[in-house]
């Protein structure tokens, strides 16, 4: 009797579990609550039940809206509600930090939460591996982890994909998670912050795909609808503050502003010199530091600031965009001293300098300082109102300057900006993509004067000016201009 009042009592178990495993399966909201304590507001609500119901999902969100943290509690509720060992999870994000350090550091996360509390999941868990048993059924990887075609060995009955910051994911690796993902149980969450509009991110979230898109805006959030959340949760989603530090920073038309704070994709400009998806399509993490022989041409562009503008410095090292300075100073005299501290610092081979206004007398000054010895650097001025070096093509060397270098170096994905810190690497998206052209009556490309940039940003693109600059080649090379530099040391 005793043994059969056992077995009877495990029955039930097991019938009350798979009770439990359905209505979980069925109510991500009340599974967080019970096995994690956790709350999730109504837009994290809205992306699980997607994910429960459709197959493929995209959600294109503002910053601070707690897309990676949905995403880790989607690959828990996934393994946790389905039978062991017949569901599998993959994972993946553009760069290792954005899958390591961000979606599985929250997963982990997870587990530890869990546990504390007596709800323990299925198996064990490392840094970027669940495994049960022997089988490995969840795991993160970069794309320079593992070849797509990798996917294709990828089978079970319940399979979910999550491509984690999925405007920087290759077409390629969106192919391959269809390949895994072919069953009618099967699910892919495509979920991110809307950058690029020439992603094939993009592209899902337009009306028509087969994608059931969600859109979270700042102003979606708890934060500001007044949406009743739990009062710990409120720090960790985003506020008023970034809102306001967004809008002052890079103005409410910028693109950044249009990404991470209205979850919008950006418009892409007809008439824009720069093109956005091109630009972004420059940012990509490098495995390693490029060789010495990549980092050469090592040169300096200078925006020198005039009317309280700030002067800017920008480093080139070959194609990779390097370190930046500024500073605001209205005595030549010491700005010159300023600049001539950070020709010392990185000692460039050639230094090309906004020579209009103040420009030319601090070129000067630093061509002085160099014949005595104090730095090495050829200074070379530019003024980009002067005539174009290509006057069939376009009217003035600002024009020029603009389609030869930021034009053409961001269509070939020729810039290296990965080494920037998001801050100067928005700051430069942004006043890179803000420029217009036009074609006039004798069919040369006319970019709109700084003056008209400045008024639709509102503030001087400092920055995108004296990065041009950086990479700008005058005709014949920096080493022409020693002609002005000896015509200069002889007056």
């Amino acid at each position: 009797m005793d043994f059969l009042a056992l077995a009877a009592d495990r029955i039930d178990e097991d019938l009350e579990r798979e009770r439990k495993a359905e209505t979980y399966a069925a109510q991500p909201g009340e599974w967080a609550r019970d096995k994690l304590g956790e709350h999730l507001w109504s837009k994290q609500l809205e992306i699980a039940e997607s994910v429960r119901t459709n197959r493929f999902t995209a959600v294109h969100s503002c910053h601070g809206s707690g897309k990676s943290f949905s995403a880790s509690r989607l690959v828990c509720w996934w393994l946790d509600t389905h039978p062991p060992g017949q569901a599998r999870v993959v994972t993946t994000a553009p760069t290792g930090d954005q899958v390591k350090a961000i979606l599985w550091s929250e997963i982990n996360g997870a587990w530890v939460k869990a546990e504390q509390r007596g709800e323990l999941f299925i198996g064990r868990v490392n840094e970027t591996d669940w495994k049960y048993g022997k089988q490995l059924i969840a795991f993160g990887r970069k794309p320079s982890d593992y070849n797509p075609h990798a996917f294709q060995g990828i089978h079970a009955k319940f399979v979910l994909v999550i491509l984690d910051e999925a405007c920087g994911v290759n077409k390629q690796f969106w192919t391959a998670a269809m390949s895994i993902a072919t069953g009618e149980h099967c699910r892919i969450l495509a979920i991110g912050n809307p950058d690029d509009p020439g992603s094939h991110f993009a592209r899902v979230c337009q009306p028509g795909s087969r994608w059931n898109t969600i859109h979270i805006s700042t102003f979606d959030t708890p934060n500001f609808t007044g949406e009743p959340v739990p009062d710990e949760l409120r720090p960790s989603l985003v506020s008023q503050a970034y809102v306001d530090d967004m809008r002052d920073e890079f103005g409410e038309t910028s693109p950044t502003y249009i990404s991470k704070v209205l979850g919008e994709f950006p418009d892409e400009a007809e008439d824009g010199v720069v093109r956005l998806s091109a630009l972004r399509a420059c940012h990509a993490e490098r495995e390693e530091t490029r060789p010495a022989a990549e980092q050469v041409p090592h040169e300096l562009g200078i925006d020198m600031g005039g009317g309280g503008d700030e002067t800017v410095v920008w480093e080139r090292r070959g194609m990779v965009v390097g370190r930046r300075w500024g500073f605001r100073e209205k005595d030549p005299v010491k700005a010159t001293a300023r600049l001539l501290e950070i020709i010392q610092q990185v000692k460039p081979t050639a230094v090309k300098i906004d020579s209009i206004g103040i420009g030319w007398g601090i070129a000067g000054n630093l061509r002085e300082k160099g014949l005595r010895g104090e730095h090495q650097a050829v200074i070379v001025p530019v003024n980009v109102s002067e005539k174009s070096s290509e006057p069939e093509k376009f009217p003035r060397l600002r024009s020029e300057i603009w389609w030869r270098v930021a034009r053409q170096l961001s269509e070939d994905r020729s810039w290296d900006l990965s080494e920037l810190e998001e801050k100067h690497r928005e700051q430069l998206v942004t006043q890179l993509t803000a420029p217009k052209y036009s074609i006039d009556a004798a069919g040369r490309t006319v970019v709109e004067p700084k003056d008209e940039t400045k008024k639709r940003l509102g503030r001087s693109p400092d920055d995108a000016d004296a990065l041009i600059l950086a990479f700008y080649t005058p005709p014949g090379g920096a080493e022409q201009s020693m002609d002005w530099l000896r015509e200069y040391a002889a007056a």
